[in-house]
């Protein structure tokens, strides 16, 4: 990844800059990894945020502005600290590993600490029993409610779930009709279209955490249901597992 588009990453996720310096030498190895991973979805644009921000606070890359850049600065950026510079170090070392399935098994832990992090710092837990779950809101990414040329509504989300008890807890979707998550407009559920559960369920050992995605929409057979929207009406993302309950408002308004 070369210097001069590392700035102009900066200059779009800064916002408001009228002079850019130009990037010292040394920029870590990371943060060209950080940039290949970001291009092929394999780390999410809030981690990619954070490790364009750990330059600018470094120092490695200036930025000149109107106002007071602290200003521009969101709040979950102001608070990163040296462990993120940490994840990302070790994270950068696996590169050198050039066994392929190693390097990837070296990666896996630190990859999942920083996603980690990142929902902890832009989303909202929710616990419910042993798991925590961990959403970001609607039009965050991997969230998106909107309608197609046919009519037809779709509403995708994403969330964290992370396991804080000492116990491995499953999570559990293994058709429309048998799934503990759906969605409830007070009146009527909705049943999922596509999850990525693997074989239906989602097995978490204790201290793990796991991203998962479901999506509403058409119905596919099986005990699924279109999903509709009315617009006078209040819509929940509803966990109905065996170790707890919950129902996550979407803001669909």
């Amino acid at each position: 990844m070369k210097p001069t588009i590392i700035a102009i990453f900066a200059i779009l996720l800064v916002g408001s800059v009228t002079s850019f310096a130009s990037a010292q030498e040394g920029i870590p190895d990371w943060v060209k990894n950080n940039a290949d991973w970001w291009s092929e979805g394999a780390i999410s644009d809030g981690e990619f945020v954070s490790g364009i921000q750990h330059l600018i606070k470094s120092g490695i890359v200036s930025v000149y502005t109107e106002i007071e850049s602290e200003e521009l600065i969101p709040v979950n950026l102001k608070n990163m600290n040296s462990e993120w510079a940490s994840l990302y170090s070790d994270l950068d070392k696996c590169s050198e590993i050039s066994t392929a399935y190693k390097r990837i098994d070296c990666e896996k832990p630190f990859k999942k600490a920083i996603a980690l992090d990142g929902y902890k710092a832009d989303g909202e837990g929710f616990v419910v029993g042993p798991i925590t779950y961990y959403w970001k809101g609607i039009n965050s990414e991997g969230n998106e409610f909107s309608v197609t040329s046919a009519g037809q509504y779709i509403l995708s989300i994403r969330m964290l779930a992370e396991n804080t008890s000492s116990k491995v807890v499953a999570m559990n979707c293994t058709s429309p009709q048998i799934c503990a998550y759906d969605v409830w407009n007070g009146e009527k559920e909705f049943k999922y279209s596509g999850m990525d559960f693997t074989s239906g369920q989602i097995a978490m050992n204790s201290g793990d955490s796991r991203e998962f995605n479901i999506l509403f929409g058409p119905n596919i057979g099986y005990g699924g249901t279109k999903f509709e929207y009315d617009s006078s009406k209040e819509y929940f993302f509803r966990v109905n597992e065996d170790f707890g309950k919950a129902s996550i408002s979407l803001n669909l308004q």
